[in-house]
C-alpha cells in the first residue's frame, strides 16, 4: 500500500464516535463518511452519511453494504472496486436504493484504508447531488419533450404551407441589442457577420453585459434559426452529472443510469451555448475539443460515436489571459473555440449609450407594470453617468424595474426609488464630487462642508425658484424633492 493510506484499527474505527476528538470531528463534517471492512461490513457511519441517504447510523453500523443497499453489487461499488484493487476512486457518481426503496445519487470519493492488524478497508466520503441529478433529468425529459413537440410542429406547418415563426428556446435577436457606442456597434456589426457561418464563436464580456443575448441573435440570424437553441451553464453541476448532460449516457455506465442523449444530440442541427466555459472541468475540455474537431460523441458508457451538427458558442467573464493564468482553460480548446471572438465593452465604457438604455427599459416596463412613467429626474441621469456600473446593463434594467415597484404617482424615477444599495453608492459619489467642487472654488483649500452644501443647497433651490417663477411644486419637481421638503428648506433659508 502507498503512504497515502490509512492506518487505524478495526477496533479503533468502531470507537470513533465514541468520546473525544473524533466523535466532534467526524460529526461537523457537511460530507459523508462510511468506512468498511474486509467483509463490506460498516464499521464506521457519521450522521452526514445518513441524512445523505435516507438512513439511521444504528440501521448501517455492523451490517453488510448489500443488505443496507440492495441495488449495490460488488462491480457496481465503488467501495467493494477499492476494497478489490487496492486503488483509489476519485470523484465517482454513483446512483443507488438504499433498503428502505429510496433512490439517491452521490457524487464519491473512495479510498483504501489498512488496518494495523493488516486487514483491508474502505473509507467513502460522499456529497449528495440527487436533487441536481433529478433537475437535470427533468430538464432533459423537458428538452426532449418539447423537442419532439417543435419537430412535429415543423412537419405540420411545412404541410399547410405556413410560414409562422417556431420557438426555439430563444427570447432576443440582434434588434434587443441597444447601443450606439463605436466599439458596441463594432462588436454587433462582427457578430451579424459571423452568424453567417457555422464556425465557433467565443463571446467574452464582464457579468450583465448581455453575453447571451450576443449569442442567441447570432443563433437566430443564422440558417439554424428554426432549429434548437439550447444553453448550459458550465458551473452550476458537478462534473459527472455535467458529462452524461453534455454528452449523454447509455444504461449502466454508472449505477442508476438510463439510456439518455446528451445535449449535444438534442441541438442536433442546431446551437449549444456553453457559459463560462472556463469553469467546465479539464478533462471535460478535452473531450469537448474533441468533439469539436470530429463532430461526433460519445456516450458516457457507450462503445459508439454518433455524428452531430452542432454548432458551438461559449461565453467567458473573464479574460483568455486570466484563465490560462488560473489553469481554468486549455490553450487548444480556446484557439478552437475562438475562431470568431468577441468583446463586448463594458457599460462604464459606452456612458453614452445610458440614455437609450434608460428609454428602452423605461417604455419596456410601462407595457409590463401598465404604467406611464416618463423617464428618470435630470438629478438621476447625470448621476448615472458617473456611476461605475459594476453589474452593467443587467443593473442598469433591474435599477429601473425597482424604481417602477417603488414610485407611487411620480412621473420620474428619482432617487427614493433606488435600491438602497445603488442609492447609498451614489449618494457616497456626489458627496466626494461635491468635496471636489469645494476645493476648486476655495484655491484647493477645503471649506467646512456641511456650511458649503448649505450654500449650494440654498443657491440650487433660488434658481428652481426663479425658473418656476415660484411655483412650489414645480421647483420641487425641478430638484427631485417632495413640495414638504422644499417648504421647509426656504423656510430654512429664510427664501423669498
Amino acid at each position: 500500500m502507498e503512504e497515502k493510506d490509512i492506518n487505524i484499527t478495526t477496533e479503533d474505527a468502531e470507537n470513533l464516535l465514541g468520546d473525544g476528538q473524533w466523535k466532534d470531528i467526524i460529526r461537523s463534517l457537511d460530507e459523508g463518511i462510511h468506512i468498511v471492512d474486509q467483509q463490506a461490513r460498516t464499521i464506521l457511519y457519521n450522521q452526514s452519511a445518513a441524512e445523505i441517504e435516507g438512513l439511521k447510523p444504528r440501521e448501517v453500523l455492523g451490517k453488510s453494504i448489500f443488505a443496507v443497499f440492495p441495488s449495490l453489487t460488488y462491480e457496481n461499488s465503488t467501495l467493494m472496486q477499492v476494497l478489490a484493487q487496492g486503488e483509489e476512486v476519485e470523484q465517482s457518481q454513483q446512483t443507488f436504493v438504499n433498503m428502505k426503496g429510496q433512490q439517491i445519487t452521490t457524487v464519491n470519493k473512495t479510498v483504501p484504508l489498512l488496518f494495523s492488524d493488516n486487514t483491508l478497508g474502505a473509507m467513502e466520503i460522499s456529497r449528495d447531488i440527487t436533487l441536481i441529478q433529478e433537475m437535470a433529468e427533468n430538464v432533459n425529459n423537458l428538452r426532449n419533450k418539447f423537442g419532439a413537440a417543435a419537430r412535429s410542429s415543423v412537419d405540420s406547418d411545412k404541410l399547410a404551407g405556413s410560414a409562422t415563426a417556431l420557438s426555439n428556446n430563444t427570447s432576443y435577436t440582434f434588434a434587443d441589442l441597444i447601443g450606439e457606442n463605436e466599439d458596441f456597434q463594432q462588436v454587433l456589426n462582427d457578430a451579424v457577420r459571423a452568424a453567417g457561418s457555422d464556425s465557433s464563436v467565443l463571446i467574452i464580456g464582464e457579468t450583465g453585459t448581455g453575453k447571451e443575448l450576443f449569442a442567441q441573435g447570432i443563433h437566430n440570424a443564422s440558417t439554424r434559426a428554426s432549429k434548437p437553441f439550447i444553453a448550459q451553464n458550465c458551473a452550476a453541476l458537478p462534473r459527472e452529472l455535467l458529462e452524461s448532460l453534455l454528452f449523454g449516457a447509455e444504461k449502466g455506465s454508472f449505477t442508476g443510469a438510463s439510456t439518455r442523449p446528451g445535449l449535444f444530440e438534442q441541438a442536433n442541427g442546431g446551437t449549444i451555448l456553453l457559459d463560462e466555459i472556463n469553469a467546465l472541468d479539464y478533462d471535460l475540455q478535452a473531450k469537448l475539443l474533441r468533439v469539436l474537431q470530429e463532430g461526433r460523441v460519445r456516450r458516457v458508457g457507450g462503445q459508439k460515436e454518433k455524428k452531430v451538427d452542432v454548432r458551438v458558442l461559449a461565453t467567458m467573464n473573464k479574460t483568455p489571459e486570466e484563465a490560462f493564468d488560473e489553469g481554468s482553460l486549455r490553450q487548444d480548446l480556446y484557439y478552437r473555440l475562438s475562431v470568431v471572438s468577441l468583446t463586448i465593452p463594458p457599460l462604464r465604457e459606452r456612458r453614452n449609450d445610458i440614455p437609450l438604455l434608460l428609454e428602452h427599459f423605461i417604455s419596456h416596463y410601462n407595457q409590463k407594470f401598465e404604467r406611464s412613467i416618463k423617464g428618470v429626474t435630470a438629478k438621476l441621469k447625470e448621476a448615472l453617468f458617473k456611476y461605475d456600473w459594476p453589474g452593467n446593463v443587467r443593473e442598469l434594467q433591474h435599477m429601473i424595474e425597482c424604481g417602477f415597484n417603488l414610485l407611487q404617482k411620480e412621473p420620474f424615477i428619482g432617487f427614493a426609488a433606488l435600491p438602497l444599495h445603488q442609492r447609498q453608492k451614489l449618494s457616497n459619489l456626489q458627496q466626494g464630487e461635491a468635496i471636489e467642487l469645494a476645493k476648486t472654488l476655495h484655491g484647493g483649500e477645503v471649506p467646512n462642508l456641511n456650511d458649503y452644501l448649505d450654500e449650494v443647497e440654498k443657491q440650487l433651490i433660488k434658481r428652481a425658484l426663479n425658473k418656476t417663477e415660484g411655483n412650489i411644486s414645480a421647483a420641487g419637481r425641478l430638484l427631485d424633492i417632495s413640495r414638504q421638503s422644499l417648504y421647509y428648506k426656504i423656510k430654512k433659508y429664510e427664501l423669498e
